[in-house]
This record gives C-alpha cells, structure tokens and sequence, in this order.
C-alpha cells in the first residue's frame, strides 16, 4: 500500500496550487473570445467531420496565442487565472463539435442506409429530424421545419452543462480536497499555462526550463501537424475531393486484412497520431502497461473464441471497423458490461472505504480539510438544489414527449437519481487515478428495453443519463493555476447563447458546402454508417419481433465479464500491485482498438526507459509541458488549415 501512495502522491506532487485565487472573467476576454469563436466553431465542425477529432485543445492553445501576443503589444498584463478562463471558454466552443450535439447527425441518421436497412425509415419524431423530404432539399437548418429539432437541442445543451458544472465541482472536493487523488492529466494545461504566462510576464519561476520545453513541443506539434493534416486537407482544397495527398493515413491504417490468417476476428491497425505517443509518456506508467497487457489478452482470447464458435458472424476480409461491430454482438457488449460492472463495483467499495477513513478521522480529531478560503467555493447545498431542479425538468420534459408512460418514467428516476450521481463518482475516482474514465455500455439501452415501451421516439429524449466524472480534472486545473471558481461559472453563462447561435449558422454552412458524409469529409464517410448501424440495431430493440441487440446480449457473458473483472483486482490487489495497473488492465481487456494502445505504449516506454533515465524525476515535470506544446503546435496548423479551406470553398460557392 505505501508503494501504491507513493505513486499516486508523485503524480499529485507534479504542481502544487499557489495558494491565493484571482478572479479570470473579465468583459474584454469576453469580446476576444466571442470574435474568434467566429472562427473556432466552424473549425470545430469541419475537423470533426474530416479527422473526427474536432478541435479540441488545439483551439485553445491558438486563442490563448492569439490573445497573448496582442496583450505583448499593448503592454497589458493578464494573469494567469485570466488566461485559464480564455482557455476554458475557447475549450467551450470546441466542445461543440462532438457528433451528437450538433443536427448535422439527426439530418444522416433518418436518411442513411442503415435506418432503411433495420425498417425505421419514418418512424423517427419530428422534434428529432422532420421527416418532410423538402427539409433536406436546400441542405439548410435555417427553416421552420427544424425548429422542435433544434429546441430539443438546445434544451439538452443548458441543462446538461449547468448539471456538469455542478456535479463537477460537487465531485471535485469529493475527490480532491477529501481523497486527495493525484490527477495526473490535470498538470498538461496547467503547466502549458504556466508557461505562457511566465513568458508574457518576462520571468519564469521555474528556471527558464518551463518555457523552453513548451517552445520544443510547439515546435513539434507545427511540423507533425503540417505533415499529419495540412498536406492532405490543402491538398484535396486544390485538387479536388480524391485527389488529395497525404503522408500518414488520418484516422488510422488498418491491418486487419493482412492479419487475419493468424489473427483471425482480431482489428489491427496502427494510429501515426503523435499526439497519442505524447499521452502515454504522461499517464502513469502502470497504467499504459495494464492496457497493454489487456490488449494483448484481448489478441490471444480472440482467436480462441472465433474458432470455438463464439465470435461467429467475422468473417475473413472484414475491416477493422466490421470486426469490432461483429465482436460486439457476438460477445464483447455482453462481456464489456461485465467489465464496466467489475470497475464501478471495485470504485463503490473504494468510496465506501474513503468514507471509512473519514469517520476515523473525524473521531480522532483530524476531520476532513478546510477549503481554501478565496477559491470560490460554494456551500454544498447549492449543489444538490441545482442538480435536483434541472434533472427533475428533465424527466418532465422527457415524459410529457413519450406521454407519461410508467416504464420508461421509472427508468428516467433511476437515471437522474441513481446511476448518473453514481456513475460520475466512479469516473472521477478513476480520473484522479490513471487519467481515464469508465463507462458501463448500454445500460441505458437495456433500461428502455425493460420498460416495455413500443417504438423509436424513447431514444431521443432528453434522458438524465451522463459522465461528470470527467468535469473534476476542469477544477483541479482551475486550482492549480489559481483561478476562482466563480469565474468559470460566469464564464459558462456568459458563452453559451452564443454557442448554440454560431453552431446553428455554422453547421448550416458547412452542409451547404457538401453533403454530409460524403468524399469530402473523410473521417465522417468511413465510421458515420458504422455508428449509424450501431444506433439502428439498438434502435430496433422497442420495435416488437426480432432483435439482433437483445439477441446480442447474454446474462451469462455478463457475469463472466463481472467475475473477470473483480477477481483481476482482487488478485493484483493482494501482490500489491499499483492501482493504476489494475484499472489499466480491465481497461484493455474491453476489446480496446490496438491502433492507439501501441502508440501509447511505445510513448510510456520511452519515457519510462530513456527519457526518465537522462532527466531523472524531472521528466515528470517536463513531459507535462511538452505535451501541452505539441497540442498548441498542431493546433496552430490545424487552424491555418481550417481558414484556408473555408476561404477557398465560400469562394467556389459563389454563384459568379
């Protein structure tokens, strides 16, 4: 146990918080970060069609630049609390690329392949996507015909980030200020930060090596980024969709077919992303070798199960991304769910635990922490008041679209009540650990499947089921950068109208350039079916008759996933071996796609093997900063890229 502690304590020793709190919300980084959302949310929505990663980190890093160097020239100072606040706002808009907030999903999903194929063409409701066949004529969501598409949307939107910003601090001094949980991904931003502040204030606390290391990743992240992204993306801008040259393949190269004589029912791949090579030198070591272990598991099991019978619809020739879909339905939803089961059983127990030691602590005197007076915290209440009011608007909003029918209203309690303040302790357990998170797969599709209700329109409603375990690492930055906490909270409600107004102009926009998916947004043509087949084959589940889905899971392979999974933490529990392994080794054994686990573990052995052995205990500290400067590198490239590419495809639209 002391070596375990050990481990974890190095990890949260990495920075320390300064102590004192200033406040990061001011009306001028407002209006900066409005002007360039302008730029950012269109960019957000075109990366994530064409690599399916978004812009992510990369768009902070540029507004944090692009503010900096204009603050140097009008001499003003900006601290850091300041420039965490312009960090998390630009963040903000990025995150609205994912795939399933915007309506450029609903708009393929009723049309696609994959809905004619399970029979659910014009089933789905028309607060989801209308089914009026002119709706989709002009490629425009500016028409009446989307609006209870796009209030539903927006519904979802506010109440999910006010319940994530509640939950997330709630979870954070949970975990934080009482378990004192390392985080150790919490340092990449905050040290990148540091950096850029050091060097706007013309000093460095750190010795000067802070700034250097973030100046060699950045330098790293332009030349990766231009031969990763910019060679294909302006390459197809001039020659055309197909035409396009490109170094290294986005997202990943796949070997399954080349591999299948000896590694049958086994994705192979490799991902040349750099920025995962970057991720496995900053997790814990132990726990990049557990997910290797589990992969390699997951490579030898396979082999076995496919000749045995059990992993029968593979067949020879198949892609990697029909090999996993294949897998999924012949074992590993059912065995997945028994891992995911094993991990939230092992972190309950855990919590029950902390929550042990707390009472021994408050009966001998110790208690738990203080809260640092200044940070910005709110009384514990408030927590529960706001979370209880939206996620009960939730349920009615949810049940008045599915009139109030008693299965499905039970299902929504225990969401809104039980799983999701559950599941989100778990994860942010598991985020202070090894930096990952863990979810149970399908528990809300099994949920509505038993609540016997008939039909499709119960998967589109605004069920309050979610992770906010991931939000903790939000306020541990914020922390350790000595940023209040209010001043993310007025952030949040400051930016948000005008997330929800750009999205829509934006993604208009950008499927009146083409259709979506189709050549000219690769990532979005290759994995866009896949998914959608995916959502279909849960979708049919409440149609009544066959389903493949409920014929995919077996109550027995659940079971075995359970016992897998909590008899490998038993068992490394009693050698003693390092949490982060345990939880990284479960994690691998979920039939995890090699394509990033390889580069991740390649980056964990060097750091581990010769970088640490050159730098000592100090790479621990470098290597933070040095990922936080490869995103910043790329991200620059990938935001020149973007600008071109709209620059040249609003010029080609032009009718003259």
């Amino acid at each position: 146990m002391s070596r375990i502690d050990a481990e974890m304590e190095r990890y949260r020793s990495l920075m320390t918080p300064p102590g004192t709190w200033s406040e990061g919300f001011s009306l001028g980084s407002v209006v900066g970060v409005m002007l360039i959302a302008l730029v950012l949310i269109p960019g957000a929505l075109y990366m994530q069609l064409l690599a399916g990663q978004g812009v992510g980190s990369a768009a902070q890093w540029v507004t944090l630049i692009l503010f900096l160097e204009v603050a140097k020239r009008a001499n003003a100072k900006i601290g850091r609390a300041q420039i965490f606040v312009l960090f998390y706002m630009a963040g903000t808009f990025a995150w609205q690329s994912v795939q399933h907030s915007t309506p450029l999903w609903p708009q393929f999903l009723v049309r696609s392949e994959a809905a004619l194929s399970f029979g659910l063409s014009g089933q789905f409701p028309e607060w989801y996507a209308p089914s009026d066949p002119a709706a989709y004529e002009t490629r425009s969501f500016l028409q009446s015909a989307w609006l209870p598409s796009l209030g539903l949307l927006v519904f979802k939107t506010l109440f999910s980030r006010l319940d994530a910003a509640v939950m997330g601090y709630g979870l954070f001094r949970i975990t934080s200020d009482i378990e004192r949980l390392p985080f150790p991904m919490a340092p990449i931003g905050a040290q990148g930060m540091m950096a850029l502040a050091d060097d706007l204030e013309g000093q460095d606390s750190s010795g000067g090596w802070r700034w250097r290391v973030f100046s060699i990743g950045g330098a790293m992240g332009l030349i990766f980024g231009l031969v990763y992204l910019g060679l294909p993306t302006l390459s197809t801008t001039v020659f055309g969709p197909g035409n396009g040259y490109s170094v290294l393949p986005i997202p990943f190269v796949d070997f399954t077919q080349y591999t299948r004589d000896f590694l049958p029912a086994v994705a192979t791949g490799l991902s040349f992303d750099l920025g995962q090579l970057v991720i496995g030198m900053v997790l814990p070591f132990w726990a990049m070798i557990g997910s290797f272990l589990g992969l390699v598991v997951t490579m030898v099991l396979n082999p076995i199960l496919y000749h045995t019978g059990v992993l029968r619809s593979w067949m020879p020739g198949d892609s990697t991304v029909e090999t996993m879909f294949k897998n999924n339905v012949d074992f590993y939803l059912s065995f997945g769910i028994g891992i995911s089961l094993a991990v939230a059983v092992v972190g309950i127990w855990g919590m029950i635990r902390a929550l042990r030691q707390k009472q021994q602590l408050d009966a001998e005197g110790g208690g738990a922490p203080s809260v640092p007076e200044g940070r910005g915290d709110i009384p514990n209440r408030w927590v529960l008041i706001i979370y209880l009011g939206a996620t009960s608007l939730y349920i009615l909003l949810a049940g008045w679209l599915i009139d109030w029918h008693p299965g499905v209203m039970c299902v929504l309690l225990f969401f809104g009540f039980v799983y999701t303040p559950l599941i989100s302790y778990v994860t942010a357990r598991l985020e202070g650990i090894a930096g990952q998170v863990v979810e149970i797969p399908f528990i809300r599709e099994l949920s509505l499947i038993v609540s016997g209700y008939q039909g499709i329109a119960v998967w589109f409603i605004p069920i309050p089921q979610a992770n906010y375990g991931t939000q903790v690492v939000l306020y541990r930055k914020a922390e350790l950068t000595g940023t209040k906490f209010t001043s993310l909270w007025k952030a949040e409600a400051t930016v948000f109208p005008v997330i929800m107004a750009l999205t829509l102009v934006f993604a208009s926009f950008i499927w009146g350039l083409a259709e979506i998916p189709s050549a000219v947004y690769p990532y979005a043509q290759q994995i866009w079916e896949l998914d959608a087949k995916n959502a279909c084959l849960v979708y049919s589940s409440t149609m009544g008759g066959y389903s493949q889905f409920q014929e995919a899971l077996s109550g027995g392979v659940v079971l075995i996933g359970l016992v897998v999974g909590t008899g490998l933490f038993g068992l490394l529990s009693a050698i003693a071996a390092p949490v982060t392994l345990c939880y990284g080794l479960v994690r691998g054994l979920g039939q995890t796609m090699p394509h990033v686990i390889i580069p991740q573990i390649v980056g964990a052995l060097l750091g581990r093997y010769y970088f640490e052995k050159k730098l000592g205990l100090q790479w621990g500290q470098y290597v933070p900063v040095l990922a936080a400067g490869v995103s910043c590198g790329f991200g620059l490239i990938s935001m020149l890229c973007i600008g071109l590419v709209f620059l040249a495809k609003s010029a080609n639209a032009l009718p003259y």
